[in-house]
């Protein structure tokens, strides 16, 4: 491994991250020296047609669904295991030479606060299986704590975007756009923790991967070139711009509970016929119109906006963003040294090494929690 004179002694973690797009695993192996991280290597794999189905099919209600997360959870970890040891094997790295992996797990269920009580979050996940295949300690189940204190548990990583994004005298947003598209803004007042702003904005890839599946076969709109060649139904981005959630005060949080397939088909009922990639350009429209309308209202003296996660690779919907944005200068975290695809997982890797050193890795004015907590369950090897 090329270790610098600067960082003699590796602090190494490694971050594993399915997001709700449910597209894919990506994982980094990351160290932490005395500054910001540092990706050493970076791996990823789809999840099979089979497995993508199946946790589509977990986020509703369903025929013996226990038994059916269970497999699907250890079917998840072992394709993390797979990846872990990828890493390992690249870097010429031992299991002992990693303090922990940061396992977030899939998300099949999101719905805090609710019930009268704290309500839940469910990351379909097996960590005790995941420390035997891989002999290495595992931090996994990160949002729970954060609910249980009163918190929407998500989203968790305004944390890690100030440490590796935040500069002294500038006011800036991130915007992580992945299945659920969530904003950090980082106050150029006071970059630290307690004036950070972070929540949900609403859907981000979720709608345009599942419109595009169900009209041509394909899991995404690569580039955008669908969307692009369609044209915006007014009615239609009015008609979905105009749910609820998106005038909610923050701390608020989302997912495919919301906005999932009867929702985006109950909209489309509503409205005369109408053509897919016309659809498809209203989806990446909405998803451009929600972002920055949360960026406007929540840094209004924003300078920089940085984009991550897959709708960064989305040119017509960074486009878009440019375009309602004209004021900003839009990027993507390449220009930060961080690959867009990156960014969620080395999340994970730095909120596990919060915990290991146990050190909070919420923010109580985010989430809404009642402060700060140390989050995630340790596995030992």
């Amino acid at each position: 491994m090329d270790l610098d004179s600067h960082n003699p002694i590796p602090e190494l973690y490694i971050g594993l991250m399915s997001g709700t797009s449910m597209d894919g695993v990506d994982a980094v192996l990351v160290d932490f020296p005395q500054g910001k991280p540092r990706v050493m290597q970076h791996a990823c794999a789809p999840l099979s047609p089979d497995l993508r189905t199946e946790f589509l099919a977990l986020n509703t209600s369903g025929a013996d669904e226990l038994h059916r997360a269970a497999l699907a959870a250890n079917a998840l970890v072992r394709l993390y295991a797979k990846l872990v040891h990828e890493l390992l094997s690249g870097s010429g790295l031992l299991p002992a030479d990693v303090l922990a992996i940061g396992a977030h797990g899939q998300t099949v269920r999101h719905r805090p606060q609710c019930f009268g009580g704290s309500g839940y979050t469910i990351q379909l996940n097996n960590p005790a299986l995941l420390v035997e295949l891989t002999g290495i300690d595992v931090v996994a189940d990160f949002r729970s704590r954060d609910v249980a204190a009163g918190g929407q548990g998500a989203p968790l990583v305004p944390a890690f975007h100030l440490e590796m994004f935040g500069q002294p005298g500038k006011t800036i947003a991130v915007l992580n756009i992945g299945g659920i598209s969530n904003l950090s803004v980082l106050d150029a007042r006071e970059p630290t923790r307690t004036s950070v702003v972070g929540f949900d904005c609403g859907p981000g890839n979720v709608l345009l991967d599942y419109w595009c599946h169900l009209c041509s076969g394909l899991n995404f709109d690569a580039g955008g070139k669908w969307a692009a060649s369609g044209q915006v139904i007014p009615e239609l981005l009015e008609h979905l711009a105009s749910d609820p959630y998106f005038s909610l005060p923050p701390p608020k949080s989302t997912g495919r509970d919301l906005f999932n397939p009867e929702w985006l088909q109950h909209k489309l009922s509503q409205l005369p016929q109408v053509r897919a990639q016309d659809v498809q350009a209203t989806l990446t429209e909405l998803t451009a119109l929600t972002c920055c309308a949360a960026t406007e209202k929540s840094a209004p003296d924003c300078g920089v906006l940085i984009v991550c996660g897959g709708g960064a690779m989305n040119t017509h919907l960074m486009s878009r963003i440019s375009g309602r944005l004209p004021w900003v200068c839009v990027e993507t975290s390449d220009a930060y040294g961080l690959a867009p695809q990156q960014v969620e997982a080395t999340a994970f890797a730095w909120l596990a090494c919060k915990a290991i050193r146990r050190e909070p890795g919420n923010i109580p004015i985010v989430t809404g929690a009642a402060s700060a907590r140390i989050l995630g369950g340790i596995y030992p090897a």
